[in-house]
């Protein structure tokens, strides 16, 4: 009994191992070893086996789960690598989890997220997806256009959008809680966007695909000046940037990007028919972030925290007004590039 039941599991091991080894070539053999191993057993699942060598779409997935701390695991990511955006740490943890914690959504969830480069914005996009998805932005379930990059061509538009269209339908159907990812929301010709308006409203099922499950987040820095006067009108005011509430800002923000025409939102049907979940702005970065940004730098570098080196990194950034020297233009987008030369 004991040799029978130690010569199934060696028989399992060694089928397992070989899918292990061609996983990256065939995965129709991984399938048969996988098989194979599940009918020697009777108790394997094929599912549970074939995803620990191949990345599969878990649809159902919600953020606290019994038995996960992945809602937790958000949480502390936002809190612990987000610097000064308590409104967009806030607004996003909500919205995610509450999102995919329903388990009939009426419509896709859409973000778009507002404010000065180097405020956090792509960061905050890279962790959402590396909590929904464990390959981040390198799943096949995570797709990031760039507008300047995939959109480049105003001539084109009717194009893009066809392009557009089939590769969402495309994806979606493959894995209904994909992530589509627009960053340079601000460069992108007007028009193009309103192509996948269909996949974010009310609807059950458009052609035979349902879109409820999937998630859309827009990345802009349209609107950031009109973020920035806020700010610094609180700021004048003796009052804290964590009293800046979402209310203070989503409404002058939906109507400034729409008429924007250098939003990539302007005029759209997106804010007109009231698609976008949330807008989500990002304050601009004081000193003390920026001094944040270059410790958290050195950490991910191994290197130890030195504080002349911060201080000096964080004074040769340019601030904003110039008066006041409040935030930093850049946010902390060349925090890297300045912190080689130390």
């Amino acid at each position: 009994m004991l040799r029978a039941g130690w010569l199934r599991g060696a028989v399992v091991l060694a089928l397992l191992l070989a899918a292990r080894v061609v996983a990256a070539f065939e995965p129709i053999t991984v399938g048969l070893a996988i098989g194979a191993a599940s009918a020697i057993t009777g108790y394997l699942s094929y599912n549970d086996i074939y995803c620990r060598f191949a990345e599969c779409c878990r649809e159902e997935r919600p953020l606290n789960a019994s038995g996960t701390a992945r809602a937790s695991a958000l949480k502390l990511d936002l809190e612990e690598k987000l610097f000064g955006q308590h409104l967009a740490t806030e607004v996003i943890l909500k919205a995610l989890t509450g999102f995919r914690n329903n388990k009939n959504p009426k419509k896709p969830l859409t973000l778009s997220l507002h404010g000065w480069a180097g405020t956090g914005k792509n960061f905050v996009s890279q962790i959402v997806a590396e909590n929904l998805h464990p390959k981040g932005l390198k799943s096949n379930f995570v797709h990031l256009f760039v507008s300047t990059l995939h959109f480049p061509h105003e001539q084109k538009i009717k194009l893009y959008q066809d392009q557009l269209q089939k590769w969402i339908r495309g994806n979606v159907s493959a894995c209904a809680n994909s992530v589509f990812i627009f960053d340079e929301m601000d460069k992108l010709h007007p028009g193009i966007i309103d192509a996948i308006k269909p996949f974010l409203d009310y609807y059950e099922q458009v052609d035979g695909v349902s879109y409820r499950k999937a998630i859309f987040i827009f990345l802009s820095n349209a609107g950031g000046d009109l973020i920035t006067k806020t700010a610094l009108d609180f700021w004048r005011a003796g009052r804290k940037r964590e009293d800046i509430q979402l209310k203070d800002l989503e409404p002058v923000l939906s109507v400034g990007v729409f008429n924007n025409k250098h939003s990539g939102l302007w005029h759209s049907g997106l804010i007109d028919k009231n698609l976008i979940d949330y807008f989500i702005p990002f304050l601009p970065l004081e000193y003390r972030h920026v001094k944040m940004c270059v410790r958290a730098e050195m950490r991910a570098r191994g290197s130890a925290i030195d504080e002349d080196i911060v201080t000096r990194v964080a004074e040769e950034m340019t601030f904003y007004p110039k008066d006041e020297k409040i935030y930093s233009d850049k946010g902390c987008k060349t925090v890297q590039s300045r912190l080689d030369f130390h």
